[in-house]
């Protein structure tokens, strides 16, 4: 590896990035990225791959919708292994408790402009036959897309190597920080900016950032065309899988182009250990076989566990390090990072060129948790 001059070094071949990696270059940023795995491993290939709108905070759904209006410009370029595909995302509705839950998550997409639809319970089995009887209906987000995250993140990594960056693989980074890149065998790396988007192993990397690792299983079933047509998601994952102290499971199932189908999802804090825990495992199944039962007959053919990294306020961290002024963050996006990958990229390099960013950044902004650590 040459110690060339570089105007960025990218910690983190992961699809954050990867996107960031685009983004500079495509400013005519001088890139390099260094991983110590292969482009899109990690989170990025233990995710579901989803490019969702969410509504758990204003900033939440800012990031979010910015981000997939981001893809949709995007997705004409998209190679055919990528596989986006704009299936739409069903929020399923148990009872009329959650109807209520329907009605409010419609109110708020309307007032944005979000298209989407209020399904009753003839018309969510219309759309999906295979969802056991009597459910009270749903929520259908049309513009939710699917996508295979390995090869969308290698799609970015190759285009931004096409306009000069360098791409470093099987090189673990000892120190990051103060205007280089320390590598384990002692090698550092100059560049003005630092860009740590190292995922679970951020905190590693950058002392006093806040985050956290979230274990999460899924499932992949065996080829049946037609069994699924949406990405359907219970509104009891809002009560369940978003608990920042206990394990949790709840319904969460995605149509792939194969015909397989992906099943989740489930979240766990303070599992160390990337083997599948079969307890977890056994109850995802079974909520998933409470909502499809048929869900019970088909045959699986790998099931899998992966690392994500979990703020404590679940939005990513974006921006300068305060006490660094070449250290900047991506990291921290939990289950969201493919979908928000191309909007972090963005902003970030709004902030690092001077350019107004087309959101407001500061909820993302990494000086929010130095202050909590601060002051702890």
């Amino acid at each position: 590896m040459n110690q060339a001059a570089y105007d960025v070094v990218i910690v983190g071949a992961g699809i954050v990035g990867a996107a960031c990696a685009d983004e500079f270059t495509r400013r005519g940023m001088r890139v390099a990225v260094v991983d110590r795995d292969l482009v899109g491993g990690g989170a990025t290939a233990a995710g579901m791959g989803h490019i969702v709108t969410m509504d758990d905070s204003e900033a939440q759904f800012a990031l979010t919708r910015y981000s997939q209006q981001l893809w949709q410009k995007l997705r004409f370029e998209l190679p055919a292994d990528v596989e986006y595909e704009q299936c739409g995302t069903i929020w399923v509705a148990a009872d009329e408790e959650e109807m209520i839950e329907v009605r409010r998550k419609r109110d708020y997409y309307d007032k944005r402009m979000v298209p989407m639809e209020v399904l009753d319970s003839q018309a969510l089995r219309r759309l999906e036959p295979n969802l056991r009887p009597g459910l009270a209906g749903g929520l259908l987000v049309t513009e939710d897309v699917v996508l295979y995250p390995p090869c969308a993140a290698r799609f970015l990594m190759e285009r931004a190597q096409k306009l000069g960056a360098k791409l470093h693989l099987g090189s673990s980074v000892a120190q990051l920080g103060q205007g280089r890149v320390r590598m384990a065998d002692g090698f550092e790396i100059p560049a003005k900016i630092l860009v740590n988007a190292a995922g679970t192993g951020a905190a590693d990397l950058t002392p006093g950032v806040e985050i956290k690792k979230r274990k999460g299983h899924l499932l992949i079933t065996d080829r049946y065309a037609g069994f699924l047509r949406h990405q359907l998601v219970e509104l009891g994952y809002l009560k369940s899988a978003h608990s920042v102290t206990s394990d949790s499971v709840a319904f969460n199932v995605q149509p792939r182009r194969t015909g397989q189908i992906l099943i989740g999802s489930s979240r766990q804090y303070g599992a160390e250990h990337g083997e599948v825990d079969s307890g977890i495992l056994m109850r995802m199944l079974q909520r998933a076989q409470e909502y499809m039962p048929a869900l019970a007959q088909l045959s699986t053919v790998r099931a899998w566990t992966g690392f994500r990294a979990a703020t404590p306020d679940k939005l990513p961290l974006i921006g300068p390090w305060p006490g660094d002024e070449s250290l900047f963050l991506a990291a921290g996006h939990e289950g969201l990072g493919i979908t928000t990958s191309l909007a972090t990229a963005r902003i970030l390099a709004d902030q690092i060129t001077g350019m107004k960013a087309e959101i407001p950044i500061e909820p993302y902004l990494p000086s929010r948790a130095a202050k909590e650590h601060a002051h702890a």
